[in-house]
């Protein structure tokens, strides 16, 4: 996919997931957010980027650790996730919390400006992750941490046949590399490329579960990295699609809902 293209489908994606993220999403991703914090060992003062905030789920907890004191810019390539992080803010009354629109290969942040940047989940998203990462980099103070989470391995994702069943029935492929650093050791690899060091990476096995059928498919559809393409389909196309959907998770069905395994990998490191 051209990557211009696929900015455009995370962004305008995104924007149509935001309104069903936390609700098929917040408890399903918590495991590997609370490791990317537990990593991260932010203090009260500390200034922290979110990249790919979404809809801040990390973004607050990372604000209760750096206190009044201390600054949280959440940034997000979907309008959408950034509007709902402002909101949330002003809501909590948390004027430490900022965020703002911003590719993750162009963070619009000052050089050695952040003790801690975090990624929780979005790098799988990004059209060069690998310049993402670099830019992460930059804007770290020297002895700064960084702490990433990605989905791992295809197979060790039960609900990955959710791609190939929207791509067989758009023009090009959603997400192309959605995998690429969940397998192996290439999420290490891609941080010592990126000049990091003390890599530590952490894969955790997990289960997603769904209490019907209904919120399987809110998930992978609806609320999740889809959403642009599925949001154009009609009414029979998406009937096709849950049913195709659902025969896929078939195995991992359990009484009315699904218990679907899944695996993360985690990775914190130091400029």
């Amino acid at each position: 996919m051209d990557p211009r293209l696929q900015r455009r489908v995370q962004r305008y994606g995104w924007d149509k997931a935001a309104a069903y993220y936390d609700q098929y999403w917040a408890d399903q991703l918590e495991p590997a957010q609370d490791l990317v914090l537990g990593m991260a060992r932010i203090r009260e003062g500390e200034w922290v980027l979110d990249v790919a905030c979404g809809t801040g789920l990390v973004t607050f907890r990372a604000a209760e650790s750096t206190g009044p004191r201390g600054r949280v810019v959440a940034t997000d390539i979907s309008d959408a996730m950034v509007d709902r992080v402002k909101a949330i803010a002003a809501e909590r009354g948390m004027p430490q919390v900022t965020a703002e629109r911003c590719d993750a290969e162009e963070i619009g942040q000052s050089d050695e400006s952040f003790d801690v940047v975090l990624c929780a989940l979005g790098l799988m998203y990004v059209a060069d992750p690998l310049r993402a990462l670099e830019q992460m980099h930059r804007v770290l103070r020297p002895g700064g941490r960084v702490a990433v989470a990605v989905w791992g391995a295809r197979s060790q994702c039960g609900w990955a046949e959710v791609f190939p069943i929207v791509e067989r029935r758009v023009a090009s492929d959603v997400c192309p590399l959605f995998f690429q650093l969940g397998g192996g050791d290439a999420l290490q690899y891609a941080l010592t490329r990126s000049s990091y060091s003390d890599v530590d990476v952490v894969r955790i096995v997990t289960t997603l579960s769904f209490d019907s059928s209904e919120s399987a498919c809110g998930a992978a559809f609806a609320g999740g990295p889809v959403a642009l393409p599925y949001s154009r389909f009609d009414a029979p196309t998406r009937d096709a699609v849950h049913a195709e959907y659902l025969e896929s998770l078939a195995a991992y069905r359990r009484g009315d809902g699904y218990d679907v395994p899944g695996e993360f990998v985690i990775a914190c490191a130091t400029k």
